[in-house]
């Protein structure tokens, strides 16, 4: 599966702004799908993880109550809402996917990944 990810851009603290990643190849709902960030001189980050159906979702605790990750597996897209947008969030954003059955947080469980798009949230 290739995946593209885009709807980055730089939004001031409280915006919101909504990324896409588009999957082709072998069909997204094979897949646990799940966004990860890197901001400059840091690791990359888990920020959510969504279920093949989408039934099921977990986040990482900074993100928990302002992202929402979802995704339409007949458009082969996968979504993250991020609403009251930090300057901590600022990092490129990442979307991956997984042909493991949990919703996992290790970047190492994600087999297939995007080519990230820039998310800046200015103070």
């Amino acid at each position: 599966v290739q995946l593209q990810a885009s709807g980055g851009g730089l939004v001031q603290a409280g915006d919101s702004l909504r990324l896409s990643c588009a999957a082709s190849g072998r069909t997204s709902s094979n897949y646990v799908m799940g966004w990860f960030r890197q901001a400059p001189g840091k690791d990359r980050d888990f920020v959510a993880a969504i279920s093949r159906r989408g039934a099921s979702t977990y986040y990482a605790d900074s993100v928990k109550g302002r992202f929402t990750i979802s995704r339409d597996n007949a458009k082969n897209t996968l979504y993250l809402q991020m609403n009251s947008l930090k300057p901590e969030d600022t990092a490129v954003y990442y979307c991956a996917a997984s042909s493991g059955n949990a919703l996992g947080r290790s970047s190492y469980e994600y087999g297939y990944w995007g080519q990230g798009t820039l998310v800046t949230v200015s103070s």
